[in-house]
């Protein structure tokens, strides 16, 4: 296939909770933060590792004279990748093609999947190795492989811990960044197998013990998985960009390397690479530059792996590449800057977000890739997507940070108008339209306004030392979490007509 794959028929939508549509499990943002809000020690370890990411980044950022003029150049060049895409896809495809490597084309997430699983079963292994990849987690490739008999096993030290926890990533960069040493160590004391009786939570003792077990791993695999942070259509070269090293063993070693990638991961100039060496290692670990950087192109005889496919993946990346305002999202990088900034990230941590792009960038993202509010049909009700474009505070932060310029605030007042719409077309109003509507009439007359404020300061002989702790429903689900002013003993249109000397209206 080459340039007809943008132009193909529209897949049904999985049903929710489907394997196949890990994009779309769990609650709602406000339900999940409800309860994430109250893991104190959670909200610890990610207060202080965002901290410490963000004064790295903004360290190494501030080396930089040129830092915004870099952020613009890696603007400009994802928009001209988006622009041509197809052009640039089919580029790509015929450069891997000519230097032995494959080209498979996914349409969704069933479809990638069934490629790499067959992929795999062609080989005759059922055990992989798999370098960090955010494409993989999105479409649930490692639960796929293990229905199917293979057994996936991750090699970031990060997502080796989220995998053995059996938990979910909760941040683009790290993992497992909800996670402290010690919760760690019993993790690898439980799950690891081969884990020293006597391991400690040092971290160079945690480090070590993962490296023997994963060493193993490396030496027998004959298959590999990976992501990819770029692909050039130039000249057909993949990169990957890692801090451990771990990539560069699943890299090598293997017989068999097979990538899935995002089709909006492509670049048109290997001259590109230049702006990306630069944002994407100071934005995401704050270093200057990535430890492994690794680049390939096609399959090289007797050097690397020997066989070479590249399965390029839309799974909504053209429905969200029609939205006009949305589309920027596409620029992401992955790096994560704007998690370690946002205030709410901050306090309700990645699994909130329900999805495996947490954060910021996932409020946005992930409804885009789903769908959410940018269909002309009307809202799913029972699409949790639904909600995480109103998971932020639009302080700016995110915008601030992003090292392409994504204005992610921009982008998620434009979904919540979406949902906003699509909720207008209900037969019925939610309890929110319900509640604005009333307002409105009620604030639309000057007598109303008055006769509302006068009974609300009825609401004094509830109160405490100027507080209002509690409530009867509907009004419970505010005081619930936090209490109300109590209101003032006089209103301001009842002050304001008595210095006129005027009969106050509604007093």
């Amino acid at each position: 296939m080459s340039t007809t794959f943008l132009g193909m028929p529209e897949v049904r939508p999985l049903p929710p909770h489907h394997p196949e549509d890990p994009l779309r499990w769990g609650p709602t943002f406000p339900e999940a933060a409800h309860e994430t809000l109250g893991d104190a020690q959670m909200r610890a370890n990610l207060g202080h590792a965002t901290r410490t990411i963000r004064d790295k980044r903004l360290r190494v950022t501030a080396e930089l004279p040129d830092w915004e003029k870099l952020r613009a150049a890696g603007a400009a060049i994802k928009d001209e990748a988006l622009a041509r895409l197809p052009e640039l896809l089919t580029e790509l495809e015929a450069q891997v093609t000519a230097r032995g490597g494959v080209v498979h084309w996914a349409r969704d997430a069933a479809e990638a999947n069934r490629i790499v699983t067959d992929l795999v079963r062609a080989t005759g292994q059922d055990e992989v190795v798999k370098v960090k990849s955010m494409a993989t987690q999105e479409i649930g490739l490692n639960e796929h492989l293990e229905a199917a008999g293979i057994r996936a096993t991750e090699t970031d030290l990060a997502e080796l811990i989220v995998q053995l926890a059996g938990d979910m990533p909760s941040h683009v960069l790290v993992p497992a960044i909800h996670r402290n040493r010690e919760e760690i160590r019993a993790i690898f004391l439980e799950r690891m197998g081969d884990a020293p009786a006597g391991l400690t939570a040092q971290p160079r003792e945690l480090a070590m013990a993962a490296r023997a077990h994963l060493r193993a791993r490396f030496l027998a695999a004959e298959v590999a998985i990976s992501g990819a942070n770029f692909a050039v259509a130039e000249t057909g070269t993949v990169a990957v960009f890692e801090s451990e090293g771990n990539g560069r063993m699943c890299l090598t070693l293997p017989r068999t390397l097979i990538t899935v990638m995002g089709v909006e991961k492509v670049l048109p100039r290997f001259r590109d690479l230049e702006v990306f060496t630069q944002l994407l290692p100071r934005s995401s670990t704050g270093e200057r530059m990535n430890p492994y950087t690794s680049m390939w192109t096609g399959v090289t005889p007797g050097d690397g792996p020997q066989e070479f496919h590249l399965v390029l993946l839309d799974n909504g990346r053209t429905k969200a590449l029609a939205d006009e305002v949305g589309r920027q999202a596409l620029r992401c990088i992955r790096c994560s800057a704007c998690m370690n900034v946002c205030p709410v990230y901050e306090h309700t941590g990645g699994h909130a977000y329900g999805s495996v792009y947490p954060g910021p960038i996932g409020a946005i993202l992930t409804p885009l890739l789903r769908g959410t509010g940018t269909g002309p049909g009307p809202l799913d009700p029972h699409d949790p997507t639904a909600t995480l474009p109103y998971a932020s505070s639009l302080c700016g932060a995110c915008f601030e940070a992003c090292p392409v310029k994504i204005d992610i605030p921009a982008v998620l007042v434009h979904l919540r108008n979406r949902v906003t719409e699509a909720q207008q077309r209900r037969a019925l109003p939610t309890g929110w339209e319900a509640a604005m509507g009333a307002a409105s009439a009620v604030m639309s007359s000057g007598r109303r306004f008055g006769a509302a404020a006068a009974a609300a300061r009825a609401g004094r002989l509830l109160a405490r030392d100027e507080r209002i702790g509690r409530l009867p429903f509907p009004a419970s689900l505010w005081t619930d979490s936090r209490d109300l002013p109590a209101p003032p003993p006089e209103s301001f249109r009842t002050w304001w007509a008595r210095q006129r000397g005027e009969e106050g209206v509604g007093s």
